[in-house]
């Protein structure tokens, strides 16, 4: 008897290894995000596309006017992939904050609008954190809701984005030609994005200033046709807003800071401009100062004779 039972429990135990090699590899194991599938160290596996993760982040100055904090909201509601933060000091040291703000909200780009007493606006435009970056004076701001305009577009759709043939000229032009597209192009795929594009961002350069217009498409068709292939000849364009002009002034090599790449020779700062125009004021006042001064030099060296009649009356 203790030779048969010993002879099943063998015949058991060679069934169950031959189960255990013909059986179904295993399951991925389950987690709260989905099947958790294990790792192939296959030699032959493709490495994934490209995929866009650009994020912008826009943030301001502290003090800032009100007329160009709508320009940042604006700013904000037409590109779907930015992040907007809190208000910074505009100090010496705002580069190592933004940066460390920009890390900490997993952006790559970084757009910063720094108001200075009140009336000047300067763009800042970096890639952050290795550079490089510009610094722009905005001049012409006119937002959507002071243009009122009729033209309109879905939120969050993508932009085309169009350039003038002169950003093809210098060395200058073509970096901030690539950091515009990078900035401002929406990555294809973005969760807050629509996959269509109904509006174009047009950057032209006139006078060395780089101009901003943001136009929607408009193609005549019914509501219930589609669109004919005859109909996209007769697209339209019909400016949405906002307006602004970029004035570059220097192209730095880091991130808001570091070695100067390019300066521009024709930029005046706007202090000097306040200073060519107070001049004539400046002149008409000491004018009058010096004809005070003339009076009185020529009152004393022409004093006036004594009156015989003055005090005739006090008797």
């Amino acid at each position: 008897m203790g030779k048969k039972r010993k002879q099943r429990e063998a015949e058991k135990v060679e069934s169950e290894t031959k189960k255990g090699e013909d059986a179904a590899p295993e399951r991925p194991k389950r987690t709260l995000l989905g099947w958790k599938e294990k790792p192939q160290d296959d030699e032959n596996t493709v490495s994934p596309s490209f995929r866009n993760k650009e994020k912008v982040l826009v943030t301001c100055s502290r003090r800032i006017n009100f007329r160009y904090r709508h320009l940042m909201l604006n700013m904000v509601s037409l590109l779907p992939h930015c992040k907007k933060d809190n208000k910074v000091e505009s100090k010496e040291i705002k580069g190592a904050t933004l940066n460390e703000l920009v890390e900490l909200r997993n952006c790559s780009s970084c757009l910063f609008f720094e108001c200075r007493k009140h009336k000047d606006l300067y763009l800042w435009m970096a890639k952050c954190p290795n550079g490089p970056s510009v610094k722009f004076l905005v001049n012409a701001v006119h937002t959507m809701e002071e243009l009122k305009l009729t033209g309109n577009h879905l939120r969050g759709s993508r932009p085309l984005l169009t350039f003038s043939t002169n950003f093809d000229n210098n060395a200058h032009w073509k970096l901030l030609k690539e950091m515009i597209i990078q900035i401002f192009g929406t990555p294809k795929g973005h969760q807050k994005s629509k996959p269509y594009h109904d509006h174009v961002f047009v950057f032209s350069i006139v006078d060395d200033h780089i101009w901003f217009r943001n136009y929607q498409i408009s193609v005549p068709h019914n509501e219930s046709d589609k669109v004919s292939r005859g109909s996209l000849e007769k697209m339209t364009l019909v400016e949405v807003g906002p307006r602004f002009c970029l004035n570059p002034i220097k192209i730095f090599g880091g991130s808001f800071g570091g070695p100067t790449l390019y300066e521009n020779p024709f930029y005046v700062s706007p202090n000097q401009i306040r200073a060519l125009e107070r001049k004539p004021k400046v002149n008409t006042f000491a004018k009058k100062v010096k004809a005070k001064t003339r009076r009185k030099m020529h009152e004393l060296s022409n004093p006036l004779e004594p009156d015989e009649f003055a005090d005739m009356w006090k008797e």
